[in-house]
């Protein structure tokens, strides 16, 4: 990497890789603000999946967000001679097909996409982590059913990721099996997040 991960960064790291190594799947959420780097975490933890011989997949609300991913994971992936494959709503036909065979033979190590990922027709060889970006635009049953295209009895390790948890995904921490780990730090350089709350009156003007 052309970069050094932050304290936080490597927190969480080494928070989901204890989940990891333990007998049971791991559910863990991972949040941040935009740009703490939540991606390279998931990359990192999509790597020690494949390293032990199973699929990582990374599964985000829209095809432009999904399609950011994809780039990221492609070119990291491309280095290490792994193959990654996009798969979305969109694909061409033949292009379809063969990032379908891909997922079912093995051949694909990553695969990023959209809800495409939990469609009948995708059948995953071995998935060993499933990884689902801005978890609050999912349903909880689209994010369960990413988990259950494993074709054997174990279940995938799971980590959400967002900037913006919704009020269940924050009752689940305290009331059932969701671990939190947080990035509290941004990267050196990068620009602060402001948010801003603009009134109805000034609709057409933000528009």
């Amino acid at each position: 990497l052309p970069f050094e991960l932050t304290g936080s960064q490597t927190r969480c790291l080494q928070e989901i890789y204890a989940d990891l190594l333990k007998p049971h799947p791991m559910h863990r959420l991972l949040q941040g603000d935009v740009g703490s780097g939540k991606t390279i975490v998931a990359m990192l933890a999509a790597l020690r999946a494949v390293e032990n011989g199973q699929q990582a997949a990374v599964m985000a609300p829209t095809e432009i967000l999904a399609g950011q991913h994809y780039l990221k994971f492609d070119a990291w992936s491309k280095a290490l001679g792994l193959r990654c494959v996009w798969l979305c709503a969109g694909l061409g036909a033949k292009v379809k097909r063969q990032a379908l065979a891909d997922i079912e033979s093995g051949q694909a190590h990553l695969i990023v996409g959209t809800q495409a990922l939990i469609q009948d027709g995708v059948v995953f060889h071995n998935l060993g982590l499933a990884i689902v970006d801005e978890q609050h635009r999912f349903g909880v049953s689209q994010r369960l059913a990413l988990s259950r295209k494993s074709d054997h009895d174990l279940l995938p390790h799971q980590l959400t990721m967002s900037a913006t948890p919704i009020p269940r995904t924050l009752a689940m921490t305290f009331f059932a099996d969701l671990d939190v780990s947080v990035i509290d730090e941004r990267p050196p350089g990068r620009k602060p997040v402001k948010t801003k709350l603009v009134s109805a009156g000034r609709r057409d003007e933000v528009i």
